[in-house]
């Protein structure tokens, strides 16, 4: 039995003195690391049964040791908690697996190292975790595709430089911050496909002594390949970086739509307004409702940023092999996903409930945003476009001088732009006209939205389900696409 407040510790025998407790307060990682141990008791169930078919172990003690095992984990699960001897998740369960099974625990760490441990512990983390932040995305895809279809009909201006362009429709809008959200995806599975590449195996850096096959572990575990360098594997944390800068790209979209809608939500716009389960008063103008989820989703890309260049710096000047600056990727990793599990929901929350003013939407579109509509006509009588801008463009100034829309220019302003505008010229200047008119595929023609509908419905098809015990399946679906 180890002494719950001993020194209970995986290595020391070559030391005559203890470390200093200025160390041990910084090298002491079980406060960050300690959500590793599901998949630490995993993976040293999965490496005792590997040790058993190598001959290192007898039957009798691969099967005391995954039985002690699940007895670790049952006494975490029911809350079990760190000692002060417990430098990290791994040395509290070494500990509580000797407490379980006495000195038989001591042959568990035949062949392996922390340093190919905490890297498989930390792999089956991050692919559980993309499963998770995945969901989490797809809630909020499947709440602009059913804002989407109510709100196909309606139009709205669209902006460049924050400045009124053109018309289209608010669902068009709508599915701008869709894509995104599909393309960050695609980026979380491949992030958990570079995950699924096994390290262990690898020892400290020049690969296990003992016969321990290494493509059981592999099927065990539930990975896609084997890594094929020891040394490489140890150090290995591309696969953090991946999925930080996934949730990194991720966290800038939902704070692009976050901005809009602020934008939208203001009193200047008044296109949108909120509601009451994700917005909160002021403590002194009883008037106010601010969008606060909104706003914390903003400031958290931030933060996530913040969590990518801590990863990428901690990397960028390390030698190879491992290096106990690698303790710090999951402080990065474990707040990019948290962060992403908190914000995403919030989001999907607010554009659920939000209502939309349509007729000021409507209203706030002009006859000058028609202008490229009133250049395209000119271009469909035999007109280069060149000429047909410059003669809108004239129009256009006029309107502005006397202040009035492009619709109420007499006739005659029309006919000395361009002898080729005829009576019909002021069609080509109805919003509705002008999105018609839009057809191509990902414009915002009634066709064209449609079609970009049932396409966003077939990417949500297939629903990529929160992630599974075992693993297998994520890596299954990530190996699909």
């Amino acid at each position: 039995m180890s002494e719950s407040g001993g020194a209970h510790k995986l290595w020391g025998g070559r030391f005559a003195g203890g470390p200093s407790p200025l160390l041990e307060a910084i090298n002491r990682s079980i406060g960050v690391d300690f959500r590793l141990w599901p998949h630490d008791v995993r993976l040293s169930k999965a490496w005792a049964v590997a040790l058993g078919h190598a001959g290192v172990l007898t039957l009798d003690e691969s099967r005391e040791l995954e039985r002690g095992l699940d007895v670790v984990a049952r006494q975490i699960a029911d809350g079990a908690q760190p000692v002060a001897s417990d430098e990290d998740v791994h040395t509290m369960i070494d500990r509580l697996l000797h407490d379980a099974v006495g000195s038989v625990a001591s042959r568990l760490h035949t062949g392996r190292s922390r340093n190919d441990q905490v890297a498989t512990a930390t792999r089956l983390w991050t692919i559980d975790a993309c499963g998770k932040v995945d969901v989490a995305l797809r809630g909020v895809q499947q709440v602009l595709l059913a804002r989407a279809e109510e709100l196909r009909d309606a139009l709205m201006p669209a902006y460049t430089h924050l400045q009124r362009a053109q018309p289209v429709s608010v669902a068009h809008w709508l599915l701008s911050h869709f894509w995104p959200l599909e393309r960050d995806r695609r980026r979380l599975q491949a992030a958990a496909r570079g995950a699924s590449e096994l390290p262990l195996g690898s020892g400290a850096i020049a690969g296990s002594a003992f016969p321990v096959s290494r493509l059981l572990l592999k099927e065990s575990l539930g990975f896609h390949a084997v890594a094929r360098n020891s040394i490489d594997a140890v150090g290995d944390r591309d696969f953090v970086a991946e999925a930080i800068f996934a949730m990194t790209m991720a966290g800038t979209h939902l704070s692009r739509l976050a901005e809009d809608l602020i934008l939208f939500g203001s009193s200047e716009f008044g296109f949108v307004r909120f509601g009451d389960g994700f917005s909160t008063g002021s403590s002194m103008m009883p008037q106010k409702r601010n969008p606060d989820a909104l706003e914390l989703a903003r400031g958290s890309a931030a933060r996530l940023l913040g969590d990518l260049v801590s990863m990428l710096g901690a990397l960028k000047g390390l030698p190879t092999g491992y290096n106990k600056d690698l303790q710090d990727d999951k402080r990065a990793l474990f707040d990019a996903v948290d962060t992403m599990l908190l914000v995403a929901p919030a989001v999907a929350g607010t554009v659920d409930e939000l209502r939309f003013d349509t007729a000021r939407m409507e209203a706030a579109l002009s006859s000058s945003m028609m202008a490229t509509d009133l250049a395209d006509y000119l271009v469909r009588k035999g007109a280069t476009f060149r000429e047909s801008h410059g003669a809108v463009g004239s129009l256009v100034r006029q309107a502005e001088e006397r202040g009035i829309e492009m619709t109420a220019l007499p006739p005659e302003a029309f006919a000395a732009a361009h002898p080729l505008f005829g009576d019909d010229a002021r069609d080509a200047l109805g919003a509705r006209a002008s999105v018609a008119h839009r057809e191509a595929i990902g414009g915002t023609g009634p066709k064209a939205v449609a079609e970009q509908i049932e396409a966003a419905r077939a990417t949500l098809a297939p629903v990529i389900h929160e992630t599974p015990a075992h693993g297998n399946q994520l890596i299954a679906n990530v190996v699909a696409v």
